[in-house]
């Protein structure tokens, strides 16, 4: 009866798993936030003040009178700079400004139409921080009834917390600024030295394309979009960006009808129906945004989510292994969701070489559900030992997942037909 139960309970688990927004999905600013977030202005220092010098009078009665106060020490700090991509163009739409400190990113915010960017560090108000930055499922989509594959640790115990999220000099040592780009990697800039007078002009950061990748996050097919669309699509993703959703659904009509061949806008209509509970019509949509623009990877991973949704497991193992040809380096969670999709095939050895590479490409561990899954893999294939290790993992990683109680019982159950298993293995012939 309990291998039975554990059976019920590791296949229960694949097929009732939650969908969440990929980390690439997220990289761009709701409604087209472009520019720093706080910043009164994109392409300068923003709102940088001179911050109050420290009092050096030798008749005060401070004495440590070369010492700054400490309200001095915690005066927040501003960047600004630019983007460009590595032919001197600016990026087509706007990309994520990230601040890295020792290996854990927070985004900071948005370059503008032209590529520029100013913010205060720390001060992100309007940046989604996604699933890769906070180790927590925040966005996905959830329907009734629906099954669903989400990152369940839980809110605050992702690399984001403490110290770091502060934006002053003392809160710098082991940072740097770098942008967050699908299939390119950027110049890095070390925040590390940066003091309070210091400019806050970062300079111009590059982003050169991986030779290796195809795809992107980004379509190119916006920079040869007529005046009227590109104003149409910007006065959308305004109206997103203030909650304005039927606004933005006309003007990104306008948009397509003015330029067909308009990816980003077809996405974002995609985008709008998707999460309006309307899948067939979210379909179409990104569909249209594939014909326009092969390359875009973000509509292959939404398609993915729907037909996880709707358990058409072949349908996801199709369009993640389409998104994985596009990028195979930048989505540990599309490895992950063709590891579920072909679980749920049945085809284990395929679904076990996507579990791992999800493990493999997720180094600071933000989709542990990977562990999760691969325990379920590997127990459908009789490693007993080998998925009790996985399940191990997975309670390291997220112990306060939501459904970490339930993974406890499970490993128990197979610890318990792991030692069976080492003990019929070493147990002498007669």
């Amino acid at each position: 009866m309990k291998r039975n139960y554990i059976l019920c309970g590791l296949f229960g688990l694949v097929i009732s798993l939650s969908v969440v927004s990929q980390p690439a999905l997220s990289q761009k600013p709701p409604g087209g936030g472009a520019g720093g977030t706080n910043t009164g202005g994109a392409g300068g220092a923003g709102r940088t003040t001179t911050p109050t010098p420290p009092n050096n009078n030798p008749n005060n009665n401070n004495p440590n009178n070369n010492i700054p106060n400490m309200d001095t020490l915690n005066r927040p700090l501003y960047l600004s700079g630019k983007v460009q991509m590595d032919d001197g163009a600016a990026p087509p739409e706007p990309v994520v400004i990230e601040r890295v400190c020792n290996g854990s990113p927070r985004a900071e915010g948005y370059t503008d139409s032209k590529g520029r960017f100013s913010f205060q560090l720390g001060q992100s108000q309007g940046v989604i921080q996604d699933a890769s930055y906070d180790g927590a499922g925040a966005g996905g989509l959830q329907q009734p009834n629906a099954p669903v594959l989400r990152n369940t640790a839980p809110m605050g115990r992702g690399p984001t917390g403490g110290a770091q999220q502060r934006g002053n000099a003392q809160s710098l040592a082991g940072c740097e600024l770098r942008v967050s780009l699908a299939g390119f990697r950027s110049d890095v800039v070390n925040l590390s030295g940066r003091r309070m007078f210091d400019s806050p002009d970062v300079g111009t950061i590059v982003l050169r394309r991986l030779a290796n990748v195809e795809g992107t996050t980004i379509s190119m097919t916006t920079l040869q979009a007529p005046k009227d669309a590109r104003k149409a699509y910007d006065k959308a993703r305004e109206a997103l960006r203030k909650g304005k959703t039927a606004d933005a659904q006309k003007e990104l009509e306008k948009a397509v009808s003015a330029y067909p061949q308009f990816a980003a806008a077809w996405y974002e209509l995609g985008l709008i129906h998707e999460k309006g509970n309307d899948p067939g019509e979210a379909r179409k949509y990104y569909a249209q945004a594939m014909a326009t623009d092969a390359k875009l990877v973000t509509p292959y991973l939404h398609l993915t989510q729907l037909a996880v949704r709707e358990r058409k497991w072949q349908e996801a193992a199709d369009t993640s292994d389409r998104a994985i040809k596009l990028d195979p380096v930048d989505f540990p969670d599309a490895y992950l969701f063709n590891a579920v999709a072909n679980y749920n095939l049945k085809r284990f050895d395929a679904a076990e070489a996507s579990a791992r590479q999800a493990q493999k490409l997720d180094t600071a561990h933000r989709w542990p559900k990977a562990d999760h899954v691969l325990g379920a893999i590997l127990y459908a294939k009789k490693d007993f030992t080998g998925a009790a290790e996985q399940l191990r993992n997975y309670l390291t990683f997220a112990p306060d997942a939501t459904d970490a109680g339930e993974v406890k019982a499970q490993l128990a159950e197979i610890e318990k037909l792991s030692g069976d298993a080492k003990a019929k293995a070493e147990r002498p012939e007669q």
